[in-house]
């Protein structure tokens, strides 16, 4: 299950009497016992492409779902095929620099604010002009 209660494909079971598990870059999810030094494979997650990402379908709580302007889901193993690879223990942050966008926003305000009274000063100046004549 994920953290908001969705279920996960394949369906894995984590056994009551693993001490921990781990999932590697592949998305093979092993479970580790007292009595075992080695991990026990229970299965393995895989990482699905479309050929039109934009067209996916957005449903709420960061989901998706297949549409025809999406094509098919690519299924393949992570890592292969172009796909991306699992990290375990990793929190996926933002990729914006959210100081850097809102200074960049005052720039191009005060940018805008700028050509706006150089526009209002040529336009009372060609109203200057055409009252001369």
């Amino acid at each position: 299950m994920t953290s908001d209660g969705f279920a996960v494909a394949p369906d894995v079971t984590i056994p009551d009497d693993a001490r921990s598990i781990s999932i590697n870059a592949e998305g093979e999810i092993y479970a580790y016992f007292d009595e075992a030094a080695e991990g026990q494979l229970l299965g393995q997650f895989s990482l699905a492409s479309f050929t039109n990402p934009k067209g996916l379908e957005a449903i709420g709580g960061n989901l998706f779902t297949e549409t025809e302007a999406s094509g098919p889901p690519n299924v393949s193993t992570a890592g292969e095929d172009g796909l991306g690879t699992f990290r375990q223990g990793y929190l996926e942050g933002s990729s914006v620099d959210s100081v850097r966008e809102v200074t960049e926003l005052i720039e191009a305000q005060r940018g805008y604010e700028m050509n706006s009274k150089v526009i209002s000063a040529v336009d009372q100046m060609m109203s200057a002009t055409t009252q001369i004549r």
